[in-house]
């Protein structure tokens, strides 16, 4: 997940959430009962009333008929007091009609929807009933589609990634069409099956991740002569209503049938999830000296800066985005839309097909996670073991993110964080979050922590092959990292803070050395923070 893992929310079914508005209203109809909501009158008087009506019909008779008497003398007394209070109330209603004029003028001046008068209309029309009520809409709580990017997906598919209406997804039923429309002239459109996944496993807020699919009988565009991906956004079975756009453009001579088959450019590609807060530019310059060194020179890493990009952040990856290692694209905007975290759905989804034929591998953890090789070990021997795999887990080793050696030989102010962060919680038997790595060609969406959309096996006992250190709570905290002090005893025993046990692995720092050196050999011509 991102930096900083939230602990996720509760998600519920269709089913869960209509018995709770069953209930609920149950439980409103009989308080309504209790404090007499349902009417003015008891079932017990309106009883007495008819027994008595059908044991003395006559007397009923008469009682009915004086009844309608004493009303109809009262209308005529309620007309002329009316009549005669006319005159005096006649400079009160002018101006109050004026306002009532001028006030329907102006909401039918400022509307695009005409409204019906209530008043009686010329001579002949028939008034509407009052009984007729009118429901008026007034701005939208969530759109339909909220696209952030659209993909060839290979020779005949194409991928529409955004998000849209959770309660609309939830409790209605969208749907998508997708249509290509060439431009070569007197060609006809061409539509293609489609179809949509949810991919945030219920996490959405307001919005929810949708991933459109569209998939045609052969390539659209096999002549190269360009064309348009249409899709239509429907809001519920019904053709009736929808919405049109353009989601991708091809100009003439621009598909490249080749960029879907290997070699690709890449043999690592890395898809971070959204980066917010502040964050320690000492920490994001550690991580990203010792993953372009863990990963070779054929890997590329992909940012997303969802507000946490600050001027010293930027300038720590600036050398790397220059020299063709990184990318870093500004996502900020996402916060207009209410989905799960910041949105990190939607971002590795993006990521995943933007970058879908970019690399053999693509792998999705964060900024505070550290890529760990068993001594001995080569990531192309590992790779190529799982090769056959459409994607693998991988396993952590949890570090305390305050607890550090006692050690006056050290000074810790000048050491890297997991050159000096030493202590791993040892707990067993409880569940820890998994990072993972996956083909993408071969998948049609993903999450945060694997994939539930692919073709192919995945491999979860990776633990002896690869593992990552897990330094959380760290990359937001600006000042100095150790807080506690181990004595050197403490390396041969597990030690216990937090209700957890502690032990020393000194792994990570043992490679501290050659990552500084790789760095410096690596931007020996940029100005690099000491």
């Amino acid at each position: 997940m991102s930096h900083a893992t939230p602990p996720p929310p509760p998600t519920i079914s269709r089913e869960r959430t209509n018995r709770r508005y069953r209930d609920q209203n149950r439980a409103t109809v009989e308080q309504m009962k209790k404090e007499g909501g349902t009417g003015s009158l008891s079932g017990n008087v309106i009883g007495k009333i008819l027994i008595f009506a059908e044991s003395k019909p006559v007397i009923a008779t008469l009682l009915a008929f004086s009844v309608a008497m004493i009303v109809w003398n009262l209308q005529l007394y309620h007309d002329n007091l009316l009549s005669s209070s006319s005159c005096r109330c006649s400079t009160t209603n002018s101006a109050r009609t004026a306002t009532a004029t001028a006030t329907t003028a102006a909401v039918v001046n400022s509307s695009t929807t005409p409204l019906v008068s209530l008043s009686a209309g010329p001579s002949g029309n028939i008034p509407p009933s009052p009984n007729k009520r009118e429901f008026k809409t007034y701005g939208n709580a969530a759109a339909l589609f909220v696209q952030m990017g659209a993909y060839r997906g290979g020779i005949d598919t194409f991928a529409i990634v955004g998000l849209a209406s959770k309660p609309l997804h939830v409790y209605g039923e969208p749907w998508f069409k997708c249509e290509w429309v060439p431009d070569k002239p007197g060609s006809d459109p061409i539509t293609a099956k489609s179809y949509h996944i949810l991919p945030d496993w219920g996490y959405g807020r307001v919005y929810t991740v949708v991933v459109v699919n569209c998939t045609f009988p052969t390539n659209p565009n096999s002549d190269n002569s360009g064309g348009k991906l249409i899709l239509y956004a429907y809001y519920s079975p019904s053709h009736k209503k929808f919405e049109k756009f353009t989601a991708i453009e091809e100009s003439p001579e621009s598909y490249n049938e080749s960029k879907f088959k290997p070699p690709f450019q890449y043999d690592y590609l890395y898809c971070g999830s959204s980066l917010y807060g502040t964050l320690n530019p000492k920490r994001i310059r550690e991580w990203m000296a010792y993953h372009t060194w863990f990963f070779g020179p054929r890997s590329h890493f992909v940012f997303h800066d969802a507000g946490g990009m600050s001027a010293e952040v930027r300038a720590v990856l600036e050398p790397w985005v220059k020299l063709g290692r990184a990318t870093v694209q500004d996502i900020r905007d996402q916060d207009q839309f209410d989905g799960y975290y910041y949105n990190q759905f939607l971002v590795v989804n993006d990521c995943l097909h933007r970058y879908r034929y970019a690399a053999n591998w693509t792998f999705f953890f964060d900024v505070d996670e550290y890529m760990y090789l068993p001594e001995g070990s080569s990531l192309e021997s590992v790779m190529q073991e799982f090769s056959n795999y459409t994607q693998f887990t991988i396993e952590q080793n949890p570090m305390s993110s305050y607890l550090c050696l006692n050690d006056s030989t050290k000074d810790y102010s000048r050491q890297w964080g997991f050159e000096k962060l030493l202590f791993r919680d040892s707990t067993t038997g409880t569940w820890k979050d998994r990072k993972y790595a996956i083909q993408a060609r071969l998948a049609f969406a993903t999450g945060v922590h694997m994939s539930e959309n692919t073709v192919g096996e995945a491999l979860h006992k990776t633990e002896d092959k690869i593992r990552y250190y897990h330094y959380h709570n760290t990359i937001q905290v600006l000042d100095e990292p150790c807080k506690v002090f181990l004595p050197p005893s403490s390396k041969w025993k597990a030690n216990m803070f937090d209700k957890k046990p502690y032990v020393y692995d000194d792994k990570m720092m043992k490679l501290a050395d050659a990552i500084k050196w790789f760095e410096r050999k690596t931007l020996a011509n940029f100005t690099r923070p000491t």
